[in-house]
């Protein structure tokens, strides 16, 4: 069995600054504190998007500074919020495709992990052009092993109207990428929704959870506005196998009482 660590939507700002009321970075550090003590055995930790609240500079210092507390590989990847060169002047060893997105793959056990770049400068919806779907179908058709996929933007409703209006908007692209591969395609992680859902899609079993500052409450009717809450923030522990995919979310600034259940 092989575990890994699921992180998203991190928000970084510059030190010192709060957002919604809130330190960014010392929330970050509780989590990553909480993957240290209970989950360093995990082979490596996936961060899908999100990384700093604006694309600032100092934002990218402090993430990159505080990923390397952790003794197991990062993966990283881009959501709306970030900026493409910012993050690249402190991530330099994430790989890029030959156009500059980063999007890269890399070996989970036996299976082939694929991470996609979902950012469009300017705009808050997931974007996934003719050339970064390109990339993804070549990958695709390189050989038949099992497929995790990686993006910030999910490519579908998720009935939060608020939220479905700055998804993957323009998914032509992205699903003919897929065709023909769907039933390789174990699992499929993502973020920016902040809140905990678990789903399939085309087959697709899908995952995420809440971020590790704020969140988005759930609102399944028509609201003008991201509806905001400060609900428990939270990270996954993924465990592989080679017939299945189970994701445990943990709340890791929970501190409600533990005890032994009677049978």
């Amino acid at each position: 069995m092989l575990k890994f660590i699921h992180i998203t939507d991190t928000h970084l700002v510059e030190q010192g600054h709060a957002l919604y009321g809130l330190d960014p970075a010392k929330r970050l550090a509780r989590c990553l504190d909480s993957v240290i003590q209970d989950h360093a055995d995990a082979k490596l930790c996936v961060v899908t998007g999100d990384l700093a609240h604006v694309g600032h500079r100092d934002a990218y210092r402090q993430l990159s500074e505080q990923l390397a507390r952790l003794p197991m590989p990062v993966l990283p990847i881009l959501g709306n919020h970030d900026n493409r060169a910012n993050f690249r002047e402190f991530f330099p060893q994430v790989q890029t495709d030959t156009n500059g997105f980063v999007q890269y793959e890399a070996p989970i056990g036996e299976y082939r992990g694929i991470f996609l770049d979902t950012n469009e400068p300017g705009v808050s919806h997931g974007v996934l052009c003719e050339k970064r779907a390109q990339w993804l179908a070549d990958r695709l058709a390189e050989d038949d092993r099992p497929v995790l996929l990686f993006m910030h933007h999910p490519a579908f409703p998720l009935g939060i109207p608020s939220m479905d209006r700055i998804a993957l908007l323009e998914t032509g692209p992205f699903q003919a990428a897929l065709q023909g591969h769907t039933q390789r395609i174990r699992h499929l992680f993502f973020g920016h929704i902040h809140r905990p859902i678990f789903g399939s899609w085309r087959g697709i079993p899908f995952s995420t959870m809440r971020g590790t500052n704020h969140q988005v409450a759930l609102r399944l009717d028509e609201t003008t506005n991201v509806p905001g809450s400060h609900e428990p923030p939270q990270y996954s522990v993924v465990l592989l196998q080679e017939e299945s995919v189970t994701v445990h979310v943990h709340d890791f600034l929970d501190r409600s009482d533990r005890f032994w259940l009677g049978e």
